[in-house]
């Protein structure tokens, strides 16, 4: 069986033409769906996905990384199913994981429009959020929108997978929310143990990215102990990403993030790291706390970023990662006993490990 440290840099350079070919594959049915949305709606969520600028003329785009529908697709291809991202043939099949990718795509930026509003982002993808161009309430429903976008393309396929996909979609995202209140509660409460913490992370995060897996098995006619595990190496390899996520969200390069330095210290976000450091009971654990008792100026955001680290949160987050990951590979080896038919998948958990931004 295959381990984490068996995974090569070599594999970053498949990820990241799985994540463009991804890209190609579903960006087409994506925004034909994000088109299909009425008035305002539809021009808030061009602005999003960064087809469009705020007065609605035509921009590059940046639609984001697309994890989450290469993870589908990924699945698809390592239990044998429709999933060439390439040319493709035109087949029913292929056209249904895709658009199940999309679903879940969609859902997932239901989730970051939101995140925006209840955290008070200014920034994604290196310009201003929806909610600070168009206000709260369009950001809000506009997120709605997209989720109904989602489960209407699951519920109106004809695919046999269909009804327990779109099923699967729809308590995914019930567990997502549940996470996301629970994120939501932390920052009002002093204490938060580190169970609670990574319990929270495993709802908010782990969950989608299972259910990616989940639909990718489906959609390949997998048996329901296969999607299973395939739902299990989502969520160990999505808790694995959250918390690289919030170590990038404390020492991310904002050139590359679009958002400030240590902008979760200035939230005073209870992430990960944090936790670890505050639950530590080291000098610096102390330091810390005192630090979120209080607004963030510039100075304590650095001083605070040098507690997490001396109180070991950093090292912490780092090495629960890659034992995450080792996790991850387990459930997988469930799914897809020869590991060498799912290099896709592998690939792209290896990317979401290391990844810097």
């Amino acid at each position: 069986m295959a381990t984490t440290e068996t995974i090569t840099a070599g594999e970053g350079h498949e990820a990241a033409a799985l994540l463009e070919r991804t890209r190609d594959a579903v960006n087409p049915e994506l925004r034909r769906t994000v088109e299909s949305l009425p008035g305002s709606m539809r021009r808030v969520a061009m602005y999003h996905f960064g087809w469009e600028h705020a007065d609605g003329t035509p921009a590059a785009g940046n639609a984001g990384k697309a994890i989450r529908p290469a993870l589908v697709l990924a699945a698809a291809r390592a239990l044998r199913g429709p999933a060439d991202t390439g040319d493709g043939d035109g087949d029913d099949g292929l056209r249904a994981v895709v658009r199940a990718a999309v679903a879940v795509e969609l859902a997932h930026n239901f989730t970051l429009l939101h995140d925006d509003v209840i955290d008070k982002d200014v920034r994604r993808r290196g310009r201003a959020t929806a909610w600070t161009v168009f206000g709260t309430p369009d950001a809000i429903i506009t997120g709605d929108a997209m989720l109904a976008l989602a489960l209407r393309l699951l519920v109106q396929d004809g695919h046999p997978a269909s009804a327990a996909a779109s099923a699967r979609l729809a308590t995914c995202i019930i567990e997502l929310c549940a996470g996301q209140q629970a994120d939501c509660a932390f920052e009002q409460r002093p204490d938060v143990s580190l169970d609670e913490c990574l319990t929270m992370a495993m709802a908010k995060t782990g969950a989608l990215l299972g259910c990616a897996c989940a639909l990718g098995a489906l959609y390949a006619g997998a048996g329901p102990d296969e999607v299973d595990a395939m739902d299990a190496f989502g969520r160990e390899a999505g808790l694995a990403f959250q918390l690289i996520d919030d170590l990038i969200g404390i020492w991310g390069d904002p050139g590359h993030t679009g958002k400030p330095a240590g902008a979760d210290l200035i939230a005073r976000k209870k992430s990960l790291p944090v936790v670890a450091a505050l639950t530590s009971g080291t000098t610096a654990g102390k330091e810390l706390a005192a630090l979120y008792a209080g607004p963030m100026t510039g100075d304590d955001v650095h001083a605070a970023a040098a507690a997490v680290e001396r109180a070991g949160g950093r090292d912490w987050a780092q090495a629960h990662a890659a034992d995450r990951m080792g996790r991850a590979v387990q459930q997988l080896s469930r799914a897809v006993p020869d590991l060498a038919a799912a290099g896709g998948l592998l690939a792209l958990a290896e990317f979401v490990t290391r990844r810097t931004r």
